[in-house]
């Protein structure tokens, strides 16, 4: 695989991971969708799709990594960094692209939801009279495009995105990987998206599941970027978490593969 090739297949298929990932976040969410409450199942299924489609699209291209921990556990298991940053680069790209589709195809269910009373309060609700508490807020749409934990404990978050990831990046290194090793086959391709769908329903109450620092990163800054009127802040106090738990995660993923199975 050439360089432009992983770039290429890394941003497309990181895009359509997000526009399919987050545009069920967005069905459930927005109150002017038809899928509006459809529930946790709905997400979790929803993403577990996202994975497969996206995985299908771009293996042949790049591999399908889609994911900044991915691509390291892969790295650390063959001790070759060549093209660590193209993939990471590709991913964050792709990420973004994906988040400001899911905006466009949601335009005018963010514009009903974001400016019904009822969510957003009166005239100014969401104003605040500093940058830090504005960024501490977290908007009323921010799920639709990242993260965030329903008890705020730093070293649980992390912890949940490490365990989560970490059982992510082995299943792909135990059984995803294609006959060259460098990225997910067919069958890798179904088998990560059922354990995506997995951890999803076991482990992601807590934080979320992010599980990958691209697919968290890449669309938090699309929404601090969007015009979106009362959208509230991107809460980038919290966002470090789902970058560097799913980071460690893989590095661990990686470590046990080479001592145990290796």
């Amino acid at each position: 695989m050439s360089s432009s090739d992983i770039f290429i297949g890394e941003t497309i298929g990181t895009a359509i991971l997000i526009l399919l990932g987050g545009g069920v976040c967005a069905a459930v969410t927005l109150k002017a969708s038809k899928a509006r409450n459809a529930g946790w199942l709905a997400i979790t299924f929803g993403w577990g799709f996202a994975v497969l489609t996206a995985v299908y699209t771009s293996a042949p291209l790049s591999g399908a990594h889609l994911n900044p921990a991915v691509t390291l556990g892969i790295a650390i298991k063959d001790d070759d960094w060549s093209n660590v940053l193209t993939y990471w680069s590709g991913q964050l790209l792709g990420a973004m692209i994906g988040a400001a589709l899911v905006w466009i195809a949601y335009y005018g269910q963010f514009l009903a939801h974001l400016t019904d009373r009822e969510i957003v309060g009166g005239p100014g609700a969401q104003d605040v009279k500093s940058v830090e508490a504005r960024e501490a807020k977290a908007g009323p749409v921010l799920g639709v495009f990242s993260t965030g934990p329903e008890v705020r404990v730093a070293w649980q978050n992390v912890a949940t995105e490490v365990i989560g990831t970490t059982v992510l990046v082995l299943a792909v290194l135990t059984q995803g990987l294609n006959d060259s090793g460098k990225g997910l086959g067919t069958l890798g391709a179904l088998i990560t998206a059922l354990v995506v769908v997995s951890i999803g329903l076991s482990l992601g109450g807590p934080t979320g599941y992010a599980i990958n620092p691209a697919r968290d990163l890449g669309p938090r800054i699309v929404h601090a970027l969007l015009p979106l009127p009362n959208k509230g802040g991107s809460d980038w106090s919290y966002a470090w978490i789902p970058v560097v738990g799913p980071l460690i995660g893989g590095a661990i993923a990686a470590g046990i593969y080479n001592v145990a199975f290796a």
